[in-house]
C-alpha cells in the first residue's frame, strides 16, 4: 500500500513542477523588453504568426514632438523614428503644422501665447497613440529671434510655455523649453543624402539656412577640419559633429540672420533705445521712401538716405562693412551640391525665380543680379517690399563671404525628402538620445 501512496506523491510533484515551468516560460517569452515600446508600435505588428519575419521583432517605434519658436512664428514638428537594434535610426514619418505670429508678439501679455501652443499640442495628441504619450518628449526651442526681447519678457514667455507642457500627457523635463545658443541650429542639424536622412553609401550634400537672428552652414569635409578658436564677439564656432556616421563640418553665425543683419545695416542695434532715437537712415532704402518698422519689440522710423551715391553701390558698401570679417570662407562648399532655405527660399520666391510651391534652383549670380537690378529701379513697387534692394544686396554678399563663386548653384526646396528642412530633426534626434543617457 505504501507503494502506490508514494508513486501517487511523486506523480503529483512531477505534475506540478512541469506546470509551475510552463508558467514561467509562457511569462518569459510574453513579457515584453524593458527598452521596447509597447507591442502595438512595433514595426510589422500587423503581421502575424508565420507572416511576420523575425527581424521585424527587433524592431520599434519613437516619437519625439519639437517646437520651433521662431520670430515670425511657432511651429511643430511630429517625428516619428524607426528603431532597429544595431541600425542607425530611421525617420518613417512627420506631422508638421505652423502658426502665426511668432511668441515674440505676445511679449507683452504672455498668456495670450497659450491658445496657440493649445492649439499645436492637440495636433501632436491626434498624431501619437495615447498609450505613449507620457513617454513621448515635447520639446521647444526658440531660435535667435527671441533672444533679442528686452528684459525678463522672454523668460516670462518661455515659463507660459513650460506650465503647458507640464499641463499636457507628455514628458516635459526641465529642460524642455529653452532659447538656443549661437551654434545650435548648425549643430543638431543633419546631414541629408539623396537617398536618405540615414544611409551612409549615399552621397551629402551641404545646407544653408538664412533664419531672422541667426545663418547656418552645414556639410561633410573632405578633409578633417580645423577647430578654430570661439570669437565670443561674433560668437562664432566651428566644430566637429558625429551625426549617423557622417563627419559634419557646422558654422553658425549669430546676429548674422536677415532681421539682425538689415537692424544692423539700417544703423540700429539690438536692443531697445534707452531714451535714444527710433529712426534709422540708411542708403539701401529708395532715397524718397519713410515708414516703419519693427523688430524685437521695438517700432523704428526708417527712411532713405538723400539722393546722392547711387542706391546699389552705397548699399553694397555699407553691407561690405558690416560683413568684413565676420564669416571665414570654406574653400571646400564651392564644390559641394547644397541646399538652401528659409530666407534664402523667400527671396528667391519674392523674385520670381522660383514658384513657392514647388522650390527650384538659384545661382549666387542670381541673387547679385536681382539686387543691382532692384536697387537700381527708380521707385518702389506697392506690392514690393522697401527693404528687398538691401535684403537682396545682403544675401549676394554673405554668400561669396562664405566662398561661393558666383556661377554656383543652390537647390531651394522646403521639404527634403518629405522632411520639412530645419534643425528641428536633428535636436529631436539628439534629445531623445539624451533621455536614454540619464
Amino acid at each position: 500500500m505504501k507503494r502506490p501512496k508514494l508513486a501517487g506523491v511523486f506523480l503529483f510533484v512531477g505534475c506540478l513542477l512541469a506546470y509551475l515551468m510552463f508558467v514561467k516560460r509562457h511569462y518569459a517569452v510574453s513579457k515584453p523588453d524593458a527598452y521596447r515600446l509597447p507591442p502595438h508600435h512595433q514595426a510589422g505588428s500587423d503581421l502575424t504568426g508565420d507572416d511576420r519575419p523575425a527581424s521585424a521583432a527587433r524592431q520599434s517605434f519613437q516619437y519625439g514632438i519639437m517646437f520651433d519658436a521662431g520670430s515670425t512664428g511657432t511651429r511643430i514638428h511630429i517625428f516619428k523614428f524607426q528603431i532597429e537594434e544595431k541600425e542607425a535610426p530611421q525617420l518613417a514619418h512627420e506631422t508638421f503644422r505652423a502658426i502665426k505670429p511668432g511668441l515674440s508678439a505676445y511679449a507683452d501679455d504672455p498668456d495670450k501665447c497659450a491658445s496657440g501652443i493649445v492649439e499645436l499640442l492637440e495636433v501632436a495628441k491626434s498624431s501619437i497613440p495615447p498609450p505613449i504619450w507620457n513617454i513621448t518628449p515635447v520639446v521647444l526651442k526658440a531660435t535667435a529671434g527671441l533672444r533679442l526681447l528686452p528684459g525678463e519678457k522672454a523668460n516670462h514667455l518661455l515659463d507660459k510655455v513650460r506650465a503647458l507642457f507640464l499641463e499636457s500627457p507628455f514628458l516635459s523635463r526641465e529642460d524642455s523649453v529653452s532659447i538656443m545658443d549661437g551654434t545650435d541650429e548648425g549643430n543638431v542639424s543633419f546631414l541629408v543624402t539623396e537617398g536618405g536622412l540615414h544611409s551612409a553609401d549615399s552621397p551629402t550634400v551641404g545646407m544653408l539656412d538664412l533664419g531672422g537672428g541667426s545663418t547656418q552652414i552645414t556639410f561633410s569635409p573632405q578633409d578633417e577640419v580645423r577647430t578654430t578658436d570661439i570669437d565670443t564677439n561674433r560668437e562664432r564656432d566651428w566644430m566637429k559633429v558625429h551625426l549617423n556616421h557622417f563627419l559634419s563640418s557646422v558654422c553658425s553665425y549669430l546676429g548674422l540672420g536677415l532681421m539682425s543683419a538689415r537692424l544692423t545695416v539700417l544703423g540700429g542695434v539690438d536692443a531697445s533705445p534707452l531714451g535714444g532715437s527710433t529712426e534709422l537712415v540708411s542708403p539701401c532704402l529708395a532715397p524718397e521712401y519713410s515708414g516703419s518698422w519693427e523688430h524685437a519689440d521695438v517700432v523704428y522710423t526708417v527712411k532713405g538716405q538723400k539722393a546722392g551715391e547711387p542706391v546699389y553701390e552705397a548699399c553694397l558698401t555699407k553691407v561690405e562693412k558690416v560683413l568684413y570679417r565676420k564669416v571665414t570662407k570654406a574653400s571646400e562648399a564651392a564644390d559641394i551640391e547644397f541646399y538652401a532655405f528659409s530666407f534664402y527660399y523667400d527671396r528667391a520666391v519674392d523674385l520670381g525665380v522660383i514658384e513657392e510651391k514647388r522650390g527650384g534652383t538659384i545661382k549666387v549670380a542670381d541673387y547679385m543680379e536681382a539686387a543691382r537690378r532692384v536697387c537700381s529701379s527708380p521707385s518702389t513697387s506697392p506690392l514690393q517690399s522697401p527693404f528687398l534692394c538691401l535684403d537682396l544686396v545682403y544675401i549676394s554678399v554673405l554668400l561669396q563671404e562664405l566662398g561661393f563663386p558666383p556661377h554656383k548653384q543652390f537647390k531651394l526646396a522646403r521639404t527634403i525628402n518629405q522632411v520639412e528642412t530645419s534643425w528641428a530633426l536633428g535636436a529631436t534626434f539628439h534629445y531623445i538620445q539624451s533621455l536614454k543617457r540619464h
